[in-house]
Protein backbone atom coordinates (compact mmCIF):
# COMPACT_ATOMS: atom_id res chain seq x y z
CA UNK A 1 0.00 0.00 0.00
CA UNK A 2 1.45 3.34 -1.11
CA UNK A 3 0.14 6.33 0.79
CA UNK A 4 0.86 9.66 -0.87
CA UNK A 5 2.71 12.12 1.41
CA UNK A 6 0.70 14.85 -0.33
CA UNK A 7 -2.52 13.29 1.00
CA UNK A 8 -1.04 13.13 4.49
CA UNK A 9 -0.18 16.82 4.26
CA UNK A 10 -3.73 17.51 3.01
CA UNK A 11 -5.23 15.62 5.97
CA UNK A 12 -3.09 17.66 8.39
CA UNK A 13 -4.24 20.88 6.69
CA UNK A 14 -7.92 19.89 6.86
CA UNK A 15 -7.67 19.18 10.58
CA UNK A 16 -5.58 22.31 11.26
CA UNK A 17 -8.00 24.57 9.36
CA UNK A 18 -11.11 22.71 10.55
CA UNK A 19 -12.50 22.97 7.04
CA UNK A 20 -12.17 21.25 3.66
CA UNK A 21 -12.81 24.59 1.98
CA UNK A 22 -10.02 26.49 3.75
CA UNK A 23 -7.53 23.62 3.42
CA UNK A 24 -8.29 23.25 -0.29
CA UNK A 25 -7.84 26.99 -0.85
CA UNK A 26 -4.51 26.92 1.00
CA UNK A 27 -3.21 24.06 -1.15
CA UNK A 28 -4.60 25.37 -4.43
CA UNK A 29 -7.14 22.62 -5.10
CA UNK A 30 -10.94 22.42 -5.12
CA UNK A 31 -13.02 21.44 -2.11
CA UNK A 32 -14.35 18.43 -4.02
CA UNK A 33 -10.82 17.23 -4.84
CA UNK A 34 -9.79 17.60 -1.20
CA UNK A 35 -12.82 15.60 -0.02
CA UNK A 36 -12.24 12.86 -2.61
CA UNK A 37 -8.55 12.53 -1.68
CA UNK A 38 -9.31 12.24 2.05
CA UNK A 39 -11.95 9.62 1.26
CA UNK A 40 -9.42 7.66 -0.79
CA UNK A 41 -6.88 7.98 2.04
CA UNK A 42 -9.36 6.52 4.52
CA UNK A 43 -10.10 3.72 2.07
CA UNK A 44 -6.40 2.89 1.68
CA UNK A 45 -5.84 2.92 5.44
CA UNK A 46 -9.02 0.97 6.14
CA UNK A 47 -10.03 3.36 8.94
CA UNK A 48 -12.26 6.39 9.28
CA UNK A 49 -10.24 9.50 10.14
CA UNK A 50 -12.94 12.18 10.20
CA UNK A 51 -16.59 12.36 11.19
CA UNK A 52 -18.25 14.85 8.88
CA UNK A 53 -21.43 16.84 9.43
CA UNK A 54 -22.75 19.79 7.47
CA UNK A 55 -21.45 22.15 10.17
CA UNK A 56 -18.24 20.66 11.52
CA UNK A 57 -15.47 18.08 11.31
CA UNK A 58 -14.40 15.86 14.17
CA UNK A 59 -11.44 13.50 14.26
CA UNK A 60 -11.96 9.90 15.22
CA UNK A 61 -9.61 8.27 17.73
CA UNK A 62 -7.59 6.83 14.82
CA UNK A 63 -7.67 10.23 13.13
CA UNK A 64 -6.21 11.92 16.22
CA UNK A 65 -3.26 9.53 16.32
CA UNK A 66 -2.75 9.79 12.56
CA UNK A 67 -2.91 13.61 12.64
CA UNK A 68 0.02 13.86 15.06
CA UNK A 69 2.25 11.94 12.62
CA UNK A 70 0.93 13.78 9.54
CA UNK A 71 1.42 17.19 11.16
CA UNK A 72 5.03 16.27 11.98
CA UNK A 73 5.66 15.16 8.36
CA UNK A 74 4.05 18.35 7.02
CA UNK A 75 6.31 20.44 9.28
CA UNK A 76 9.41 18.56 8.05
CA UNK A 77 8.39 19.11 4.43
CA UNK A 78 7.88 22.83 5.08
CA UNK A 79 11.27 23.02 6.78
CA UNK A 80 12.97 21.21 3.87
CA UNK A 81 11.35 23.53 1.34
CA UNK A 82 12.33 26.62 3.32
CA UNK A 83 15.92 25.42 3.66
CA UNK A 84 16.25 24.84 -0.09
CA UNK A 85 14.80 28.27 -0.82
CA UNK A 86 17.20 29.91 1.65
CA UNK A 87 20.11 28.15 -0.02
CA UNK A 88 18.96 29.48 -3.38
CA UNK A 89 18.79 33.03 -2.03
CA UNK A 90 21.99 32.88 0.01
CA UNK A 91 25.10 30.87 -0.97
CA UNK A 92 25.43 27.95 1.43
CA UNK A 93 27.65 24.90 1.28
CA UNK A 94 30.55 23.80 -0.89
CA UNK A 95 31.22 25.31 -4.33
CA UNK A 96 33.58 23.19 -6.47
CA UNK A 97 35.39 25.14 -9.19
CA UNK A 98 37.84 23.79 -11.79
CA UNK A 99 40.35 26.00 -13.57
CA UNK A 100 43.51 25.78 -15.66
CA UNK A 101 46.45 26.04 -13.28
CA UNK A 102 47.86 29.31 -14.57
CA UNK A 103 44.50 31.13 -14.56
CA UNK A 104 43.71 29.74 -11.13
CA UNK A 105 47.02 30.81 -9.62
CA UNK A 106 47.01 34.29 -11.17
CA UNK A 107 43.35 35.31 -10.98
CA UNK A 108 41.14 33.21 -8.72
CA UNK A 109 42.61 33.88 -5.28
CA UNK A 110 41.18 37.43 -4.94
CA UNK A 111 37.81 36.32 -6.33
CA UNK A 112 37.60 33.44 -3.86
CA UNK A 113 38.67 35.65 -0.95
CA UNK A 114 36.00 38.25 -1.73
CA UNK A 115 33.32 35.58 -2.30
CA UNK A 116 34.01 33.88 1.05
CA UNK A 117 34.09 37.24 2.83
CA UNK A 118 30.69 38.18 1.44
CA UNK A 119 29.12 34.75 1.96
CA UNK A 120 30.38 33.20 5.23
CA UNK A 121 28.09 30.15 4.96
CA UNK A 122 29.77 29.07 1.71
CA UNK A 123 33.04 27.23 1.16
CA UNK A 124 35.08 26.75 -2.02
CA UNK A 125 37.16 23.91 -3.40
CA UNK A 126 39.48 24.85 -6.28
CA UNK A 127 40.54 22.07 -8.62
CA UNK A 128 43.49 23.34 -10.68
CA UNK A 129 44.20 21.08 -13.65
CA UNK A 130 45.40 21.62 -17.22
CA UNK A 131 42.87 19.20 -18.69
CA UNK A 132 39.24 19.20 -19.73
CA UNK A 133 37.33 18.17 -16.61
CA UNK A 134 33.94 16.47 -16.78
CA UNK A 135 31.69 18.61 -14.59
CA UNK A 136 28.99 15.97 -14.08
CA UNK A 137 31.32 13.00 -13.66
CA UNK A 138 33.60 14.82 -11.23
CA UNK A 139 30.86 16.58 -9.27
CA UNK A 140 31.95 20.12 -10.15
CA UNK A 141 29.71 23.19 -10.03
CA UNK A 142 31.55 25.19 -12.70
CA UNK A 143 34.81 25.37 -14.61
CA UNK A 144 36.95 27.97 -16.32
CA UNK A 145 37.57 27.10 -19.98
CA UNK A 146 40.02 28.89 -22.25
CA UNK A 147 39.60 28.49 -26.00
CA UNK A 148 36.92 26.58 -27.89
CA UNK A 149 33.88 25.19 -26.06
CA UNK A 150 33.37 21.72 -27.50
CA UNK A 151 30.44 20.60 -25.34
CA UNK A 152 27.14 22.14 -26.44
CA UNK A 153 25.35 20.74 -23.38
CA UNK A 154 27.13 23.24 -21.12
CA UNK A 155 26.10 26.83 -20.45
CA UNK A 156 29.04 29.10 -21.31
CA UNK A 157 29.41 32.70 -20.14
CA UNK A 158 32.18 34.72 -21.74
CA UNK A 159 34.48 36.36 -19.22
CA UNK A 160 36.97 38.00 -21.56
CA UNK A 161 39.84 37.33 -23.94
CA UNK A 162 43.43 36.42 -23.15
CA UNK A 163 46.08 37.59 -25.66
CA UNK A 164 49.16 35.53 -26.50
CA UNK A 165 52.43 36.93 -27.89
CA UNK A 166 55.46 35.60 -29.69
CA UNK A 167 58.48 36.45 -27.55
CA UNK A 168 62.22 35.82 -27.44
CA UNK A 169 65.07 37.07 -25.31
CA UNK A 170 67.51 39.78 -26.45
CA UNK A 171 70.29 37.20 -26.14
CA UNK A 172 68.54 34.80 -28.48
CA UNK A 173 67.83 37.56 -31.01
CA UNK A 174 71.41 38.83 -30.97
CA UNK A 175 72.64 35.32 -31.70
CA UNK A 176 70.04 34.18 -34.23
CA UNK A 177 68.67 37.47 -35.55
CA UNK A 178 65.10 38.79 -35.71
CA UNK A 179 63.10 36.10 -37.55
CA UNK A 180 60.53 36.73 -40.26
CA UNK A 181 57.16 34.99 -40.11
CA UNK A 182 58.22 32.74 -42.98
CA UNK A 183 61.43 31.79 -41.14
CA UNK A 184 59.66 30.35 -38.08
CA UNK A 185 59.94 26.89 -39.60
CA UNK A 186 63.73 26.93 -39.20
CA UNK A 187 63.78 28.92 -35.94
CA UNK A 188 64.39 27.41 -32.53
CA UNK A 189 60.93 27.33 -31.00
CA UNK A 190 59.43 26.30 -27.67
CA UNK A 191 56.17 24.38 -28.14
CA UNK A 192 53.61 22.27 -26.33
CA UNK A 193 53.47 19.31 -28.73
CA UNK A 194 55.98 17.76 -31.14
CA UNK A 195 54.25 19.34 -34.13
CA UNK A 196 52.39 22.66 -34.03
CA UNK A 197 51.13 25.26 -36.47
CA UNK A 198 51.79 28.89 -35.61
CA UNK A 199 50.40 31.90 -37.45
CA UNK A 200 52.31 35.19 -37.65
CA UNK A 201 51.56 38.09 -39.96
CA UNK A 202 48.89 35.94 -41.68
CA UNK A 203 51.48 33.26 -42.49
CA UNK A 204 50.81 29.78 -41.09
CA UNK A 205 53.91 27.73 -40.37
CA UNK A 206 54.42 24.28 -38.98
CA UNK A 207 57.13 24.32 -36.35
CA UNK A 208 59.28 21.54 -34.93
CA UNK A 209 60.04 22.68 -31.36
CA UNK A 210 63.56 22.45 -30.04
CA UNK A 211 61.91 22.24 -26.60
CA UNK A 212 58.51 20.73 -25.89
CA UNK A 213 56.95 21.41 -22.48
CA UNK A 214 53.52 21.05 -20.92
CA UNK A 215 53.69 24.12 -18.69
CA UNK A 216 53.31 27.72 -19.85
CA UNK A 217 55.45 29.16 -17.07
CA UNK A 218 58.31 26.82 -17.96
CA UNK A 219 57.98 27.89 -21.62
CA UNK A 220 58.21 31.56 -20.62
CA UNK A 221 61.22 30.96 -18.39
CA UNK A 222 62.91 29.00 -21.18
CA UNK A 223 62.37 31.92 -23.56
CA UNK A 224 63.88 34.32 -21.02
CA UNK A 225 66.86 31.96 -20.73
CA UNK A 226 67.42 32.21 -24.49
CA UNK A 227 66.31 28.71 -25.50
CA UNK A 228 64.13 29.98 -28.32
CA UNK A 229 60.89 31.65 -29.40
CA UNK A 230 57.76 31.00 -27.34
CA UNK A 231 54.08 31.83 -27.78
CA UNK A 232 52.80 32.60 -24.29
CA UNK A 233 49.95 34.52 -22.58
CA UNK A 234 50.39 38.21 -21.85
CA UNK A 235 49.89 37.67 -18.13
CA UNK A 236 53.04 35.54 -18.10
CA UNK A 237 55.37 37.61 -20.26
CA UNK A 238 54.18 41.14 -19.39
CA UNK A 239 56.77 41.94 -16.73
CA UNK A 240 59.64 40.34 -18.67
CA UNK A 241 58.73 42.42 -21.74
CA UNK A 242 58.52 45.65 -19.76
CA UNK A 243 61.86 45.13 -18.04
CA UNK A 244 63.60 44.08 -21.26
CA UNK A 245 64.16 40.39 -20.59
CA UNK A 246 61.86 39.49 -23.51
CA UNK A 247 61.06 41.14 -26.83
CA UNK A 248 57.77 40.89 -28.71
CA UNK A 249 58.10 39.57 -32.25
CA UNK A 250 56.09 40.44 -35.37
CA UNK A 251 54.70 43.76 -34.20
CA UNK A 252 52.76 44.86 -31.12
CA UNK A 253 49.51 43.02 -31.88
CA UNK A 254 48.81 39.70 -30.12
CA UNK A 255 49.67 36.49 -31.91
CA UNK A 256 46.18 35.27 -31.03
CA UNK A 257 43.31 35.82 -28.63
CA UNK A 258 41.83 33.00 -26.61
CA UNK A 259 38.34 33.46 -25.18
CA UNK A 260 37.88 32.75 -21.47
CA UNK A 261 34.56 31.23 -20.36
CA UNK A 262 32.85 30.13 -17.18
CA UNK A 263 30.90 26.95 -17.93
CA UNK A 264 28.31 25.14 -15.84
CA UNK A 265 25.81 22.32 -16.50
CA UNK A 266 22.47 24.13 -16.58
CA UNK A 267 20.88 27.56 -16.49
CA UNK A 268 17.71 26.10 -14.90
CA UNK A 269 17.40 26.88 -11.17
CA UNK A 270 21.04 27.92 -11.06
CA UNK A 271 22.24 27.81 -7.43
CA UNK A 272 23.02 31.24 -6.03
CA UNK A 273 26.56 30.16 -5.11
CA UNK A 274 27.30 29.47 -8.80
CA UNK A 275 25.53 32.58 -10.08
CA UNK A 276 27.25 34.94 -7.64
CA UNK A 277 30.70 33.41 -8.18
CA UNK A 278 30.36 33.72 -11.96
CA UNK A 279 29.21 37.33 -11.54
CA UNK A 280 32.35 37.99 -9.49
CA UNK A 281 34.52 36.46 -12.21
CA UNK A 282 32.80 38.57 -14.87
CA UNK A 283 33.62 41.80 -13.05
CA UNK A 284 37.28 40.90 -12.55
CA UNK A 285 39.42 43.33 -14.57
CA UNK A 286 43.07 44.13 -14.81
CA UNK A 287 44.32 47.59 -13.87
CA UNK A 288 44.17 50.03 -16.75
CA UNK A 289 47.29 49.37 -18.81
CA UNK A 290 48.19 49.41 -22.49
CA UNK A 291 48.51 46.21 -24.50
CA UNK A 292 52.10 45.07 -24.72
CA UNK A 293 54.15 46.97 -27.25
CA UNK A 294 51.75 49.92 -27.50
CA UNK A 295 52.34 53.37 -25.98
CA UNK A 296 50.52 54.33 -22.83
CA UNK A 297 48.16 56.54 -24.77
CA UNK A 298 46.48 53.37 -26.00
CA UNK A 299 45.46 52.18 -22.56
CA UNK A 300 42.16 50.42 -22.29
CA UNK A 301 40.40 48.27 -19.74
CA UNK A 302 40.33 44.60 -20.55
CA UNK A 303 38.07 42.06 -18.93
CA UNK A 304 39.50 38.76 -17.89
Amino acid sequence: MMISPADMVLFAAVVREGSFTRAARQLGITKQTASERIGKLEEQLGVRLLERTTRRLRMTESGTTYYDRCAAIAAQIDEANSEVQRRQAEPVGLLRVASPMLYGRRYLAPVVADFLSRHPKASVELVLADRRVDLIEEGLDLAIRIGTIDDSSLVARKLGEGPLYFVASPGYLSKHGMPSAKALRSARCIGFSPFETWEAENVKTRIDPVLTVNDLEVACEAAIAGVGIARVPELLCREAVRDGRLKILFGPRPAMLRTIYAVYPSRLNLPSKVRLFVDALATLTEPVSPPLGLPRGGARRRHR
